[in-house]
């Protein structure tokens, strides 16, 4: 019931709206601040949550050993590709939220990149962000309904429809969502 009313309501579609926009200047913020100045260096980042693993309490054993890996393993060493793809990414999630184009995606990858740092142990806005980037993503087309997704999604789905030739997809158009 809830979840037919975030992407049906026209009055929904107005909070979420004002949710995104939000939601979207905090990303568009953070990339914006790391895109200017002296740059961005996440390796400092990195090492320190490689050597400060989020622990369970009780058996004082690593919780995601796997992710713990993957920085050690792949994101440090690479570091200049994360240091690109980060600040990047939180911009462009931004600016898709303010704009309401391809609003779902944008909140997608918001969430994942709110998991990741709360997988690093870093909790500071991400809870708060994370339950938003989930009210927004539930909106799907809805929360994009006032923004360039009004345009877009239609356009998207007319090339999807000739690309498959006119099978599968929903049809629907998102200004009747």
């Amino acid at each position: 019931m809830v979840i037919k009313f975030l992407r049906e309501n026209v009055w929904a579609a107005a909070v979420l709206t004002l949710l995104r926009i939000y939601l979207g200047w905090q990303w568009l913020d953070a990339g914006w601040h790391k895109m200017g100045g002296e740059g961005f260096n996440a390796a400092g980042f990195l090492k320190n949550a490689i050597q400060n693993p989020v622990l369970d309490k009780a058996t004082n054993q690593a919780i995601y050993p796997t992710y713990t890996g993957f920085l050690e393993h792949f994101a440090l060493p690479n570091v200049k590709l994360i240091n690109f793809l980060i600040p990047v990414g939180e911009f462009l999630v931004g600016l898709g939220l303010i704009v309401g184009g391809l609003t779902a995606a944008a909140a997608f990858f918001g969430l994942l990149m709110n998991f990741l740092f709360l997988f690093a142990g870093t909790v500071s806005t991400n809870p708060w962000l994370t339950l938003l980037g989930i009210i927004v993503f539930i909106g799907g087309a809805n929360a994009g309904k006032f923004g360039l997704d009004y345009y877009l999604l239609p356009w998207i789905r007319l090339g999807w429809k000739k690309l498959t030739g006119g099978k599968g997809g929903n049809t629907t158009d998102a200004r009747t969502a």
